[in-house]
């Protein structure tokens, strides 16, 4: 595995694709040059007042976790939610929230490793999905109660987690690097940053494992998790922080890479998370997002951020990117800014 000028594919690895549901069954067909089958589907109505609906490979075709609620993993009615995986994108059931019909829908897709297997590196066992070279694994584990290590396969450090208790009414707990190991986020909620030291146990992730604690947002006995866990790829990947400056002339966040994806959550104060990407408008400054914790639908002609050939540039005094706070972002890329042959990308 090398890092060393990033993946000159992203495609392979991260697409969006948009699509209009039909009320019935339809397969969904990537747009990229590249076929990718996605281990993780994450969809949002974007017309109008749905669940954030996400899917894995992991725990299983139509098992359903909702990022804007606590609620436990369900299953649509008749097989109605993600009914299959494709090795070009993946098939829809009849379920308004992700085929309603006249609604028009946005999806997010990750590739991990495919079928799971066994992880012994933790206290733990898990069941991985892993992809290295991409810097992201699926981890299905059942807690113990007591302070525990978990196998995430990445073979490198974890440096953003996101965890979902799949039985029980409960927030998502969001473990981020730049706030560190004695702090959490609720991926559904827009509060800022809260100290802790029975999420992760005080223990950064390492190149094998990352700890829990006896939180029961990560670890209660016999119930089980599921984990989403990512590492900085260079020219792919990046996880970071920044600091806001309240001005329509905003900071500039350099990540080695053209973005396809960002999310952003203020740290500091409360406010949504914001998602954004490069195909719900296609071109700088109007860039539409979605509130990663809402129902509501996309906003429409947002000029906050533009893509940009290695970074994103903020554009507006908005708390969701851009006030004078501390902010998180996940990024993944469309181009890297410079691929293994020396061809630099360009902004959109």
């Amino acid at each position: 595995m090398s890092y060393t000028n990033g993946l000159d594919n992203p495609e392979l690895y991260f697409q969006t694709k948009l699509y209009a549901g039909n009320g019935s069954s339809q397969s969904i067909t990537f747009d990229g040059s590249e076929n990718m089958q996605p281990d993780w589907v994450w969809i949002k109505s974007r017309t109008d007042t749905r669940k954030h609906n996400l899917y894995d490979v992991v725990r299983g075709t139509n098992k359903r976790l909702v990022s804007n609620a606590t609620s436990a993993e369900d299953e649509p009615d008749n097989n109605a939610g993600v009914n299959s995986f494709n090795s070009d994108g993946f098939t829809v059931g009849s379920e308004t929230d992700v085929n309603g019909s006249s609604r028009n829908f946005a999806s997010w897709n990750w590739k991990a490793g495919g079928t799971a297997s066994s992880n012994t590196s933790g206290s733990i066992t898990s069941s991985v999905s892993a992809n290295q070279d991409a810097g992201f694994s699926i981890v299905s584990y059942t807690g113990t109660g007591s302070n525990a290590t978990v196998g995430h396969g990445l073979g490198a450090e974890a440096k953003c987690i996101i965890v979902k208790d799949r039985d029980n009414t409960r927030d998502w707990g969001f473990y981020h690097v730049s706030l560190g190991n004695g702090h959490y986020m609720n991926l559904n909620a827009a509060g800022g940053s809260s100290a802790t030291s029975t999420h992760w146990n005080n223990t950064t992730p390492t190149s094998s494992v990352f700890s829990i604690g006896t939180s029961n947002q990560v670890n209660v006995s016999s119930t089980d998790f599921i984990a989403y866990c990512f590492a900085d790829v260079k020219g792919y990947s990046k996880f970071g922080s920044y600091t806001g400056n309240g001005n329509a002339n905003g900071t500039f966040i350099y990540t080695g890479f053209k973005p396809a994806f960002v999310m952003i959550k203020v740290t500091s104060t409360t406010s949504n998370w914001g998602m954004f990407d490069n195909k719900r408008l296609g071109f700088n400054p109007k860039n539409e997002f979605v509130r990663a914790n809402e129902t509501i639908a996309e906003s429409s002609d947002y000029d906050g951020i533009d893509f940009l050939s290695n970074g994103f540039k903020l554009k507006t005094t908005s708390t969701l990117v851009n006030a004078a706070q501390s902010y998180i972002y996940m990024a993944f890329a469309s181009n890297p800014f410079v691929s293994s042959t020396g061809v630099p990308a360009t902004a959109r």
